[in-house]
């Protein structure tokens, strides 16, 4: 078995936990650094761990793909695959901790007008005392609750809020720092009742404008949304209109429809948006990367062993 490895973010000591797992399993492994420097004794290796769309379009021979990523809609097009029937296995799982983190920051800088004071300081103005928000007794409605939506809930539970409710396809999630949740079907009317919107959705055709127009408007005088999902499950021109009125209160995009986002996007110049250019879940920090590496172990054992592999995506549902 061949394994090609394609991530320039692994160091030294996560190189060296893949070549020995890779040996124990009776596989060869090649780092490489560009899809064009794939020796040509590894052109016909069948697994590929990284960012390699340029192999998987060309190669019939990948029959498995770890994408280090968590969200794979952009594998799941048409003609991505030389070999349709390539397994793909995603890392949900191992950036719950960064973007749960991530979360509570820009809501934290929402709330309490963070945003405001630093924009003010960087000009050199020391700003006037400004009303906020606290995130004590807030309403707040988790839409995807998966490891992201979870790992939030459980941070978000210490701030002491009103309610925390998810929202998912199922209506059942095990994580217990959830006061009820909710089946999408019932999206609208727990809307009605939210104060703090937090997106965590992969991008599916289900997902696709899941915000739209009508259903923000459902949203209460003076709510906040927290994007780190999908940038094509909000209506973007409806959000501006919306941040602009005084309607909602406040939002954080870290992902958009297009990205990156363009310099002529409304976007750039709405007030009360914070903007992060997709940085919410990557393999920066330590732990991500970390677990990145040991869930791909994991699954090299399973896969040379004949076991089921974990985070299997399931292509019709996208995720």
């Amino acid at each position: 078995m061949k394994v090609i490895v394609y991530n320039n973010a692994l160091k030294s000591q996560h190189k060296n936990m893949i070549s020995e797992t890779a040996e124990k399993a009776g596989a060869e492994v090649c780092f490489i650094e560009s899809e064009d420097m794939i020796p040509e004794g590894f052109k016909d290796a069948e697994v590929f761990y990284g960012t390699g769309l340029k192999t998987i379009r060309k190669s019939k021979h990948i029959k498995w793909f770890c994408a280090p990523s968590a969200g794979v809609d952009f594998l799941l097009k048409p003609g991505v695959f030389a070999n349709e029937d390539c397994i793909i296995t995603n890392s949900a799982g191992a950036y719950g901790v960064s973007i749960a983190e991530h979360i509570i920051m820009v809501s934290l800088m929402m709330m309490r007008q963070m945003n405001v004071f630093f924009r003010k300081s960087i000009s050199g103005e020391w700003g006037k005392p400004l009303l906020q928000k606290s995130l004590k007794d807030c309403r707040i409605t988790v839409l995807g609750t998966g490891d992201i939506g979870s790992c939030f809930a459980r941070r978000a539970r210490a701030f002491e809020p009103k309610s925390i409710v998810g929202v998912c396809r199922s209506g059942k999630c095990s994580e217990s720092s959830f006061d009820k949740i909710y089946k999408i079907d019932e999206l609208d009317e727990v809307l009605r009742d939210t104060e703090l919107l937090v997106m965590c959705l992969p991008g599916t055709a289900e997902t696709e404008g899941i915000l739209s127009k009508d259903r923000m408007a459902l949203l209460p005088q003076g709510a906040y949304i927290v994007n780190v999902g999908r940038g094509s499950a909000i209506d973007e021109s409806a959000l501006v209109e919306n941040l602009e009125s005084g309607k909602l209160a406040g939002a954080a995009l870290d992902v958009f429809a297009n990205e990156p986002l363009p310099e002529e996007s409304p976007l750039w110049n709405t007030k009360n948006l914070i903007i992060t250019p997709h940085v919410a879940g990557n393999l920066t920090l330590d732990h991500t990367l970390d677990k990145n590496v040991e869930m791909f172990c994991e699954n090299l054992v399973n896969y040379a062993e004949g076991k089921p592999l974990k985070h299997v995506v399931d292509k019709a549902r996208g995720y």
